[in-house]
Parts: C-alpha cells; structure tokens; sequence
C-alpha cells in the first residue's frame, strides 16, 4: 500500500476500539485541554471580531460558537473557534513541528460533529474522540512532512488544515475517493504563513488556525460534492515511517501542555523567574534586574510594552514580569486591563534578553533558557539550566494538574459548576451516547471575570 492509502486506511478505517488504553485516556485530557483554551478564547478581541465577520459572512445553523452558542454554517464555526483556541497561546504543543495540533484539530470535529448530527443522527463520545485522535496523528505527520519539503518555518494552520479534514472527513463519512480529494483541496487551500513575520510583529493572524480549520471544513464539503484535489503531501515525506507508523506508533503521546498563556519560547524564563523568587523568598519589589540566556528564536521575541494581547504573548519579558508580579500568566495577565498593569511594565524594563549558543544547540528538541536575577542589596542567584514546564522531558502534568489548569481558565467565564460539569463530562466522554450534550454544557451568556 503506497503512504497516501495508508493515511487513508488510518483516517476510515480506525475505530475506538482499535486504540490502545492511554492514547483512549489522553485523547480525553487533549479534549479538555484544548476547551480550556477555546472556552476563555471567546473573550478576546480577535473571537469578538471574527464572530462579527462570521455572522455576515458565513451564517447558518449547521453548527455553534461556543461559550455564546451563536449559531453559523459549519465553515463558520470551525472559523470562529479556531480563532479562538489559539487566541491566548495556552493550547497544546509538538514540539518538533513548532505548532499547536489541538487548536487545529478541535473546532473541526465540533463543527463536523454537529453537522452530522443533523443529518445521520448523534455523534458518540467514542466516535469524537476517535475522529480527534485521526485529526492529531495526521496532523502531526502533516506538519513534519510541510516542514521537511520547505524551507520556511510555516505556521500551523498551513498543515493544520490536513489534520481538520482528516478529523471532519471522517465525522461525515467520505468515501475513499472523496476523502483523498478533500486532504488533497485542503493542503493545496492551507494558509503558507511564514510563522516568523508573525512573531516578529504580532497580530491577530498567530498561528492561521482559524484560517486553517475554516479551509479543513471547507474541503470537506468541497470534495463531497465533487471537488477534487492534489494528491496530499504524505506521498512527499522523506521519512518512510513518519507515515507507516500511523496506526503504530501514536504522537499524540508525546504533546507538550502549556501552563502560562504566553510563547511556549518564553516559558522556560517564566519558571526559571519563579524558580528564584521561590527558592530565595523574594517580592517584586527586591528586584533590580534579571537576565535570561537562551535561544535566537525566543529572543527574538518582543521586548516592547505591548498594547494588545496579542504583542503581550508573543514577548519574552512581558509574561516574565507579568510571573514575578502576579505568580502567573492567564487571561487577566494578557488581555486588559491586566496587559496595562504599571508594576509589570515598571519589571519589563529591568529584563535583558541574551541569546547564547548552548541553547540554540538543543533547539527545537528543546527550548530552555536560565535567568540570573540581582536583587536591589546586590545578591545574585542564577536558576541553572530550565526546561519548559509540562514537557514530555521534563514530566506532563497529571490529570489532576490538567484539571485545576481547565477550572482555572473555565471557571471564570462558565461558572463554577458549569466548569465542574464540562470536565467530568470530558473524563467519562467514552460513555456518552451524543456528544452536543458537551456543547451544550459549553454555552453560557457569561462574562469573563479575570
């Protein structure tokens, strides 16, 4: 079978059932993960804006936003929430394809599983997860392949899109043929993004998921009626095994969790900051300057005060101050007011950013950094070598852990109980008979509280 029938295979042929024990278990903690993320992402301006574009341009009632649960063509939705899901750079990570699968991968299948629901009847807890674990391994694959045949570093969404039609073109049940014609329309489709423009000078396009997973939707309902696409890029990899291991070897098992909503770069500086304020017993006001040594790409990273979330993410000394002030880096740190606060700007400005040569030799296996940090009585301590937190070197967190970080964001925009309820419902989602019963739980009229 050549690497294009295989993925195909994978994509149709796959079944819950057929997964192993604790790819089932982290398909549940990759779902709740990245509603965390989605859910607060409602409240920023970029999901704001993108609703508004929405409702004019893509109006429907084949599927939902959530958190509002306006209602929009499935191309819509999937546009909106994927927007959303990386509004605020908390979501899941690979680290050797530099992008965020999950954010990717989630607004397709909620959107393609309510479009089936209204016309082949309730889309299963199993039969979302399995479809989200497809969306992740193929995606994954697609990101390493886009990566090795081009030179530039591309954004997610520029193979994104592939691992969204995957996840919808199973949902939808193409057939074979059509299948190949939607993968095929939606590499050809996916936003090129050359992902460093957009570090470089933040705005509201980030990693193109949105644009991604609207084009991943788009193909879908293309090729099902007839649409026809390239050949997909898996017959290019360069690697056999990136794609014969579908099925056999499960990446999915190897993401990396985000615990600040800040540039995964810039996280390693964040705990090595709190690794000094914690061990030593210091306040912000002790500090009188601190240094972080690391790689090229994180340093070049904004160093200015930003004036939107989106220059508050990606910057490296802002979300290092905004640690040292407030103990963390969420929504209330990189949306406003909390993006204004003096006292962080006030440590920004006493933060210098180095790039040195013994990190740039681990990159991007690895993203570490160390900050040295002198207090206003002329000590100096140093946090050694850090590795970004919730890493599979450096240890994932556990479900507990991912549980408080999925109340943490949640709870402040749903409630509580609401929160309470979505997350039992993600960790016994194996059991449930309809998955709209999720999103559901994930609409409200609230407002972000901070």
């Amino acid at each position: 079978m050549d690497h294009t029938g295989h993925v195909l295979a994978f994509i149709r042929d796959t079944h819950w059932q057929d997964l192993p024990g604790d790819v089932r278990h982290q398909s549940k903690r990759c779902l709740l993960d990245t509603l965390g993320a989605l859910i607060p992402g409602q409240h920023t301006p970029v999901a704001a804006l993108m609703e508004g574009v929405a409702r004019t341009q893509f109006p429907g009632n084949q599927a939902s936003v959530l958190v509002r649960g306006t209602p929009l063509s499935a191309s819509g939705a999937a546009l909106v929430n994927g927007f959303a899901g990386n509004a605020l750079d908390i979501d899941d990570g690979y680290r050797d394809i530099k992008g965020h699968p999950g954010a990717c991968v989630l607004p397709v299948v909620l959107a393609a599983a309510q479009m089936a629901g209204q016309t082949s009847g309730p889309v299963s807890g199993p039969e979302f997860l399995t479809a989200l674990v497809i969306g992740y391994e193929t995606g994954i694959r697609a990101g390493l392949i886009r990566h090795a045949t081009y030179d530039t570093y591309h954004s997610s969404g520029s193979w994104g899109a592939v691992s969204g039609a995957a996840a919808a073109g199973r949902l939808l049940g193409l057939s074979q043929e059509r299948l190949c014609h939607a993968l095929g329309a939606a590499e050809y489709h996916a936003p090129i993004a050359p992902m460093m423009k957009c570090i470089e000078t933040p705005s509201m396009g980030k990693d193109s998921i949105g644009w991604g997973c609207m084009t991943a939707m788009m193909s879908v309902l293309m090729a099902d009626r007839g649409f026809t696409g390239i050949c997909p890029l898996f017959k290019d990899s360069p690697q056999k095994d990136w794609v014969t291991s579908l099925g056999r070897s499960w990446e999915i098992m190897h993401l990396y969790v985000k615990p600040y909503a800040a540039c995964r770069w810039a996280q390693p500086g964040v705990d090595g900051a709190l690794k000094l304020m914690e061990d030593h017993g210091l306040a912000p006001d002790d500090i009188k300057a601190v240094e972080v040594f690391t790689f090229r790409e994180a340093a070049a990273l904004s160093q200015a005060h930003p004036k939107n979330t989106e220059e508050a993410q990606y910057n490296i000394p802002f979300p290092i101050a905004a640690a040292l002030v407030d103990k963390k880096v969420g929504p209330a740190q990189v949306l406003p007011p909390g993006l204004f606060d003096p006292r962080i700007r006030f440590l920004m400005d006493r933060i210098t950013i180095t790039p040195q040569d013994r990190f740039q030799k681990a990159f991007p296996q690895k993203a570490e950094s160390e900050v040295r940090l002198t207090t206003r009585d002329g000590r100096t301590f140093v946090s050694g070598e850090m590795p970004a937190r919730w890493d599979p070197a450096s240890g994932l967190p556990t479900d507990r852990e991912l549980g408080d970080k999925f109340m943490w964001l949640a709870a402040p925009v749903l409630g509580q109980d609401a929160a309470e309820k979505i997350r039992d419902c993600v960790m016994h989602f194996e059991q449930e008979t309809d998955a709209a019963r999720l999103i559901t739980l994930c609409s409200s009229k609230g407002e972000f509280n901070g």
